[in-house]
């Protein structure tokens, strides 16, 4: 039976100065997508990436995983909760800016045809 990881402390952090996500999220007592995820939450959470775009943990970026981990699953904060308590905490935690929207590169005239014929069509199948 897999053991499953359970998270550190600040001071069980190993002595490094950076961390792959597969050790972060070990020291979190997470998965790895998790940390993917808290990235695109907490504006201050940037971790370093690699040439081949892997990313790499400060010490410091795992330390505010932890709090991340235990302002949520401990404190059962929501996320815009733990994002307002980093802020009182002194981190640089605005709202998170939306991703733009891909471009399609399709006119708008022909996107809006597109959807008459998809309407036009969806009315002659409920006839």
């Amino acid at each position: 039976m897999p053991r499953r990881a359970t998270p550190t402390d600040g001071s069980g952090i190993p002595d490094k100065p950076y961390f792959k996500i597969g050790e972060a999220a070990r020291l979190c007592g997470v998965k790895p997508y998790v940390l993917r995820y808290w990235e695109t939450e907490f504006k201050s959470l940037k971790p370093q990436k690699t040439r081949s775009q892997q990313r790499l943990y400060k010490r410091r970026d795992v330390e505010l995983l932890l709090k991340i981990r235990h302002l949520l699953y401990e404190k059962r904060y929501t996320i815009e909760g733990a994002r307002t308590r980093l802020r009182d905490l002194g981190h640089d935690e605005g709202p998170v800016a939306p991703q733009p929207a891909a471009q399609s590169g399709i006119a708008p005239e022909t996107l809006r045809k597109i959807k008459q014929g998809l309407q036009d069509l969806i009315r002659i199948c409920a006839e």
